[in-house]
């Protein structure tokens, strides 16, 4: 059971590559000099995230973490386009990050229920009917399709709930929570029993209600990796309001005031914006108070001071809860509304594609010529067309590049190896 809640994922994803354009002649009977009629490539297909309220975590992400869009088809003779990829659509539960994974910038928060695309697929290379020219009437090249966007992402699952739970294990926060809403959390008198978030909602009167988030118990340290440590807190990121659930009692041997004074501290230690959040103390187990103990007063002027409300209760007899209840229902009508992340991802500077960026090595009697410069240059080529030959040929020149190899030491019949493509190299 334990391990059926996941809340964050490292997956892969890439939008589908675009179809290539075609090299095609129209060939018709009775039609001379038809010319060129290739089509171009389809649009690859594009990643899409959205959000599916059936789903509670992220479990599907922990086997399949690699997400690929279909390609475009290429172009085809008649003028005839290919077909565009289908779209990959990626379903995740409501108020999940999708973060880069190597920077941490949010790019969308899945919260408002609207499809986000997170990659877009590659545009579909043009036919050789757009390379026709007055004097260039048979082009026997066409462009190549766009590399799909690929990125490698985290979804991290912050629930949506407009009330927390915190406090430390056993003090009764899942036996609250059950009371005040149809939620059936697993309860039992042992710390950590509550392993994975709980939520709920609370029907307060007709027409007012709200989400209620109970999380595995905190203690002393959990910054530190005690306990379950801080890994459920982001849960409760987003509450505005926070119910702090303290056992009154002392039934473990534990002094409440002491036990708020370090719940306090451990919000801090995680993140002080959720440590501002406005408060409501629950003395829970009051119906367990020894005869002549202060446990009650001395929080009570605690809490006070710390400028919180306190509410008496003990929810496994259902004593205070509709007190509580109500008061937060009344707190949230005056409180904004929830959180919803802004994306602060910065897409990073596009890679150098200026010619000076090759490099030229030898490796025994061979010459390297490698950069990324090149490698796009040359998907635009057709190396089984003269003229596209040509114009890669007078490209290079313009740029320097034959100038560079001959100053780099490359000599007539030289053998060289560009990107992979080998060639003897002549002047």
């Amino acid at each position: 059971m334990a391990t059926s809640f996941v809340d964050k994922a490292n997956i892969t994803i890439r939008a589908g590559k675009g179809g290539n354009g075609a090299v095609s002649f129209h060939r018709e009977k009775y039609v001379a000099a038809g010319g060129p009629d290739g089509g171009d490539g389809g649009r690859g297909g594009n990643i899409i995230f959205t959000v599916d309220d059936h789903m509670s975590t992220l479990m599907d992400f922990r086997y399949k973490r690699k997400y690929v869009a279909a390609d475009g088809s290429d172009g085809q003779g008649k003028r005839c386009s290919g077909k565009s990829g289908a779209d990959l659509v990626i379903k995740v539960p409501r108020g999940t990050l999708l973060r880069d994974r190597e920077t941490g910038g949010i790019l969308h928060d899945m919260s408002d229920g609207e499809p986000f695309i997170a990659a877009r697929g590659g545009r579909g290379g043009w036919g050789n009917q757009h390379f026709a020219t007055p004097t260039r009437q048979v082009p026997r090249f066409a462009r190549p399709g766009g590399e799909g966007e690929a990125r490698e992402l985290t979804l991290e699952l912050k629930l949506l709930a407009d009330v927390g739970l915190v406090g430390f294990p056993n003090v009764g926060k899942s036996t609250l929570l059950s009371v005040v809403s149809r939620a059936r959390p697993k309860i039992a008198n042992y710390h950590f029993t509550t392993l994975f978030p709980n939520l709920g909602v609370v029907w307060v009167t007709e027409g007012s209600s709200f989400v209620l988030a109970d999380i595995p118990g905190i203690i002393e340290g959990a910054a530190d990796g005690a306990g379950l440590g801080h890994d459920f807190l982001r849960h409760i990121d987003r509450c505005r309001l926070l119910i702090h659930v303290i056992d009154v009692s002392g039934s473990e041997g534990r002094d409440p005031v002491a036990d708020f004074e370090a719940i306090n501290a451990e919000l801090v230690n995680y993140s002080p914006t959720l440590a501002t959040r406005p408060q409501l103390v629950a003395a829970n187990k009051c119906d367990l108070l020894e005869e002549g103990s202060d446990n009650l007063a001395r929080l009570r002027a605690r809490v006070e001071e710390a400028g919180f409300q306190l509410f008496e209760l003990s929810a496994a007899a259902h004593a205070g809860t509709g007190e509580l209840v109500r008061a937060a229902a009344a707190m949230l009508d005056t409180l904004p509304p929830i959180v919803v992340y802004e994306p602060d991802y910065v897409e990073p500077e596009p890679e150098q594609q200026e010619p000076g960026d090759i490099t030229i090595t030898r490796s025994g009697e061979e010459w390297i010529v490698e950069g990324l410069w090149l490698e796009r240059l040359m998907s635009k080529v057709n190396f089984g067309d003269y003229e596209s030959r040509m114009w890669f040929d007078r490209v290079l020149r313009s740029e320097g590049v034959f100038e560079r190899m001959e100053a780099a030491g490359v000599k007539d019949g030289d053998p060289v190896c560009m990107c992979g493509m080998e060639f003897d190299y002549q002047s």
